[in-house]
């Protein structure tokens, strides 16, 4: 026990590696689940399953990330898209 109070007390977290778990194939499946909505590049879907491969939870980051990044993009599109339509309009009074 006292063994256990001293490791407590130098325990650094920069120290500690995290075990990394290669995704289940129902882990598989919900990343392609989750690319069902959207177009992407093949690429990028190969990507996601090469990190699953080897560290399940990394490919999930990789995936949200990328998807946030798209769904953003479009919100940016469509908003310039209704500026062009609502100038367009104005101009034409």
């Amino acid at each position: 026990m006292y063994r256990a109070l001293i490791e407590d007390i130098f325990y650094e977290p920069e120290e500690v590696e995290e075990a990394t778990f290669p995704a289940t194939d129902k882990d598989l499946l919900i990343l392609t689940e989750k690319f069902l909505e959207f177009e992407i590049p093949s690429k990028v879907f190969l990507q996601a399953i090469a990190i699953a491969d080897y560290d399940g939870a990394a490919a999930f980051r990789y995936v949200d990330n990328y998807l946030i990044t798209l769904k953003n993009k479009n919100k940016r599109k469509q908003k310039k898209l209704l500026v062009l339509g609502a100038s367009t309009r104005f101009d034409n009074n």
